[in-house]
């Protein structure tokens, strides 16, 4: 048993939808979760930039003792997870791996990823799946927009149904019914892009993969904890407006207290 909690980072609200998903399915486990909203968007930043937020992330997260660090972000994991794991003297987990895992063993032959502008242009959601999966058929796209109109909490804004209906119609046009949502922001938008399929669409969330896949690698590695000692940590390291508010909306809950983290 280990009583530490587990770290989270994410640029800012995105990586909520990944907290929300593991506080359902680990009731045992504590989290501290940061969201970089002073260097918000990733998405936009040169690779050595993102790499150098991560490790500041990360740093911090290892002065709070937790057990092992999950980069709920796409951006960042694409960019920079090996790097960090070999900075690091702690298990690191992105929402990758886990992600590919949950495509072959659906044995999904066609897929579609949307991501932002450094992820698709890093091109590791393509290359991870055909180094499973050769024969696959991958389709990606950037939704540069998508991310941003989330923490301003615009997502039901004409804007938000104007950028998706045409970052969809890649998927559409080539008859892709299996999409990852490579950012974290993306899950909030399910509705949206579902409708646009007239719900004759999957679409992966990478939390779902995150937490199989913690499930498995606490149970090998014997760190589970068996009674939650406090409750979850949020820390953001730049006060933004309605941040505590779209965070309650986020998680689904009524009480959300926000700590701030000066770098």
């Amino acid at each position: 048993m280990d009583t530490r909690p587990i770290g989270i980072f994410d640029s800012g609200l995105g990586g909520l939808t990944v907290l929300k998903e593991l506080q359902k399915e680990f009731v045992n486990e504590d989290f501290i979760y940061l969201g970089d909203t002073l260097n918000f968007p990733y998405g936009e930043k040169t690779k050595d930039e993102i790499t150098q937020f991560s490790k500041n992330n990360i740093e911090y997260l290892i002065k709070q003792n937790v057990k092992l660090i999950i980069i709920a972000c796409g951006t960042a994991t694409s960019q920079c997870i090996d790097e960090v794991k070999k900075t690091f003297n702690i298990p690191i987990i992105g929402i990758i791996e886990p992600t590919v895992e949950y495509v072959k063993k659906s044995k999904i032959k066609e897929i579609g990823v949307m991501a932002t502008n450094g992820t698709i242009r890093s091109g590791a959601w393509e290359f991870n799946l055909k180094q499973e999966m050769p024969d696959i058929k991958v389709i990606s796209k950037a939704c540069p927009l998508l991310a941003n109109i989330v923490e301003e909490g615009k997502i039901a804004s004409k804007e938000s149904l104007d950028a998706i209906h045409n970052y969809v119609q890649i998927f559409k046009e080539n008859d892709i019914k299996h999409i990852i949502l490579g950012c974290t922001h993306y899950p909030l938008y399910d509705e949206i892009i579902k409708k646009e399929f007239n719900y004759d669409v999957n679409l992966i969330n990478t939390a779902k993969g995150v937490a199989t896949y913690l499930k498995e690698f606490l149970n090998k590695s014997k760190i589970e904890n068996s009674k939650r000692t406090f409750a979850s940590k949020i820390v953001i390291t730049k006060q933004e407006k309605d941040f505590e508010k779209r965070a309650k909306n986020i998680l689904e809950v009524n009480k959300c207290e926000i700590f701030l983290q000066n770098y």
